[in-house]
């Protein structure tokens, strides 16, 4: 869960130039009391109450019916091909702090070629997935660990300064900035699409939520932090910066840059990680739509050996690499659209199923009754409503158009139902 929701602090350093760096430590620790805590609430409870692969697409086709269902199904699986495409460039943007070199087409063909690996793991089955994560994990948080300390003994820099860059656009920071935090903090409901691959899922997913949400936090928060008031140049954060600051952090501390080299190392890991678990947990989506009739029953196939949606697997894959060609932030910016209406869709469906199904067995129960349950509920609803309209010209564009084709979809898809 760690390794998909989370997997270090890389990424985020274009909040620091978009929002500012006072409005960047804010956002990571503010915003998961808006977002990801509520939704973690809701996760717990459906996961429990309904254990079943594919997760909040059934919690929501059981809460409002087919149309709405295949809308979080087809919004979700959408989204993967972007933040599968956005894994694989940020791999080789760290990549290139190695090899200058690797610019236009070289940077496409190794974003490509970690796709299939990752690809090749995820046939293998969830335990693979889980002991490839879990050693990735141990990898990434050394040298991160290492960087803190060392940056907080050459504190030299206030990491809360500016609190908003001067002459930046209000749309940029509290639009692109908090699409870029949403990001973030995205993704607490969909380990719930593998529960029946998991061991007691009723106990294990409350236990794994209440571990991670406090480690995200920690992971993101402080190496921001402590790259801020040591190596400090916040108009110069950028994706793969933490390299860069780590290079400072190491030459300021013993006169070599060793640091940025592990640290590029670690980041590189941790996009890795991050492409490993999204193929695992974005793949059972088309699997279980397809179960339900909705997409071709070819991607109900399980391999003979391992028993994985292999074919769910492969398709999805094919369509991350298409799009490995693009940049980070317009990726984020257009995959923010449907994971916002995704999320929305989830908490509204503990809400719904309060009502229409109060019986239903819930081994863990929102805390709060109805105060906890608006809580859950507003909390997501309003932040994904603030991050929408604070998008730019692409994100809108994009983000409609790919929210549209649901509907679209799913229209064609009733009426060759109808008529066959």
């Amino acid at each position: 869960m760690f390794s998909y929701t989370t997997g270090g602090p890389f990424g985020l350093e274009d909040m620091v130039t978009t929002s500012g760096p006072g409005m960047t430590l804010i956002y990571l620790l503010v915003l998961p009391f808006f977002w990801c805590i509520p939704v973690s609430l809701v996760s717990a409870e459906l996961t429990t109450a309904m254990p079943v692969e594919g997760g909040f697409y059934r919690w929501t086709r059981a809460a409002f019916g087919d149309f709405w269902g295949f809308l979080a199904g087809w919004w979700n699986w959408s989204a993967s091909f972007l933040l599968g495409g956005a894994y694989a460039v940020l791999f080789t943007d760290y990549l290139v702090y190695y090899f200058p070199g690797i610019r236009g087409w070289k940077h496409y063909l190794v974003s490509v070629m970690l796709i299939a690996v990752i690809t090749w793991i995820n046939v293998l089955g969830i335990q693979m997935v889980g002991q490839v994560a879990t050693a990735l994990e141990i990898f990434i948080f050394v040298p991160v660990m290492t960087m803190i300390v060392m940056a907080f003994m050459n504190w030299h820099h206030n990491p809360f300064f500016p609190l908003i860059p001067p002459h930046q656009p209000t749309f940029k920071i509290f639009g692109v900035g908090l699409a870029l935090g949403l990001w973030l903090y995205s993704g607490y409901e969909q380990l719930s699409t593998v529960a029946e691959e998991v061991e007691d899922p009723q106990s294990a997913y409350p236990r794994a939520l209440a571990l991670v949400l406090p480690l995200s936090m920690a992971a993101y928060f402080l190496p921001t932090l402590a790259g801020l008031a040591s190596a400090g140049e916040w108009q110069k954060w950028h994706s793969g910066f933490f390299s860069d600051a780590a290079r400072s952090i190491g030459e300021s501390s013993t006169g070599r840059p060793w640091l940025g080299t592990w640290i590029t190392l670690a980041a590189m890991v941790c996009n890795v990680a991050l492409l490993n678990s999204t193929v695992l947990t974005t793949t059972r989506m088309p699997f279980a739509m397809a179960e339900d009739g909705y997409l071709p029953a070819a991607l109900t196939r399980k391999h003979v050996r391992y028993g994985t949606p292999w074919l769910a697997i492969v398709i999805s894959a094919v369509i991350y690499a298409l799009l490995a060609w693009q940049s980070l932030a317009q990726l984020i910016s257009v995959y923010i659209w449907m994971r916002s209406a995704t999320t929305v869709l989830t908490v509204l469906s503990a809400w719904k199923l309060r009502r229409s199904r109060p019986q239903m067995p819930r081994a863990f129960v929102i805390p709060g009754r109805r105060l906890g349950l608006i809580y859950v509920v507003a909390a997501p609803v309003v932040m994904a409503m603030a991050a929408l309209l604070g998008s730019d010209r692409f994100a809108l564009i994009g983000g409609a158009s790919a929210m549209a084709l649901g509907p679209l979809v799913y229209g064609i898809d009733r009426f060759f139902k109808r008529n066959s």
